[in-house]
């Protein structure tokens, strides 16, 4: 085997290695959620993100803050209007230059839920879409707690279900070998959607959460597949231009 070879081959499996690695985290990481359903979000889907920040902003602005997005990028990312975006989206009175910040004072959260609500800006980010999409749709009726509610994704949760209207109520179906493990969650009293259609509802919010979580990443898909072709063109050339410096060693 000539050294040209030998090189070759040395850098088709640099190559294969950095794949399988790549790969292998992916992997990890599904198998490390394998308890959640998958949300299945998509932050190309436009549309899917326009209903996700509907019911952000009608539901979960109250209480919880988006301190790193403001409304301005929003509207640029989402394709909405400045118009739309004050008009439908805006209900705290901010300019719209200005970070997502919600009505509820810390003190007023920390008086009403023991502690106050948390900024969702980072939360996709921290815990997955997953993990997001799982538990808006894991609440169920549980009068031993102080706000009536429970969740079998992060039980003993101190937030109340924010969209029962929309879901109904569900509660909780325990095993028969341990009374204080939830077997199954069932709907006893329907909401304003169909189960379909709750979960297509929280899918879209969780949707709009990742992409709230790193807005850059629809510009970095965009842009993704130039750079791939730029890099693949520089490897080509720089292959190229080795061959020729190297032509008259051998």
């Amino acid at each position: 085997m000539t050294k040209r070879q030998l090189l070759m081959k040395k850098y088709v499996s640099s190559i294969a290695l950095v794949f399988g690695l790549l790969v292998g985290g992916t992997s990890a990481m599904a198998s490390e959620e394998g308890g959640l359903p998958s949300a299945g979000t998509n932050v190309n889907d436009q549309a899917s993100l326009q209903r996700g920040a509907k019911l952000f902003f009608n539901y979960c602005v109250g209480c919880h803050s988006l301190k790193y997005a403001r409304y301005a990028r929003i509207s640029e990312d989402l394709g909405l209007s400045e118009k739309e975006v004050m008009e439908n989206l805006n209900f705290t009175g901010a300019k719209f230059g200005e970070p997502v910040i919600s009505h509820m004072p810390e003190a007023s959260g920390q008086q009403f839920f023991g502690k106050a609500p948390p900024d969702l800006s980072l939360e996709v980010r921290a815990k997955g879409a997953d993990w997001v999409y799982g538990y808006l749709n894991a609440f169920y009726l549980d009068p031993s707690r102080p706000v009536g509610w429970n969740n079998t994704v992060f039980p003993n949760a101190s937030m109340p279900n924010p969209l029962w209207e929309l879901q109904g109520l569900q509660t909780a179906v325990m095993k028969a070998d341990d009374k204080e493990a939830v077997e199954k969650l069932e709907l006893t009293q329907p909401g304003k959607l169909t189960p379909v259609q709750f979960q297509q509802a929280t899918r879209d919010l969780a949707t709009f959460l990742e992409y709230v979580a790193e807005p850059a990443a629809l510009q970095r898909q965009r842009y993704g597949i130039w750079v791939l072709l730029f890099l693949a063109g520089f490897t080509l050339l720089a292959y190229m231009l080795k061959k020729e410096y190297w032509k008259d060693v051998h």
